[in-house]
């Protein structure tokens, strides 16, 4: 198993409903989910620059995180999350 750190600084409601409404079943195709999510993490040491959603995500393995992010087939979602404001997506190997 491995994990992913995905944090969104939303601009873009509407674009992060709608990939919402997508995203579990494109993480799905590659043996990902989400295994936490936040719209109100909290900061506990430090001053981290604080996303308004923070999420969790797991995969079986590298390969199967880097064939979710580069799937062409899930570019309009993918696009989605973007569209929704400022996205990094950091997986821990």
């Amino acid at each position: 198993m491995i994990y992913a750190y995905a944090k969104l600084t939303v601009t873009n409601p509407e674009a992060l409903a709608a990939y919402r409404d997508k995203a579990g079943e494109a993480l799905a195709r590659h043996g990902g989910k989400v295994e936490q999510a936040s719209g109100a993490a909290l900061a506990i040491d430090g001053t981290p620059d604080m996303p308004d959603v923070a999420a969790i995500l797991s995969f079986p393995d590298k390969d199967s995180a880097l064939g979710w992010i580069n799937d062409p087939s899930l570019a309009d979602i993918h696009a989605l999350r973007r569209n929704a404001g400022g996205s990094d997506i950091v997986l821990l190997t």
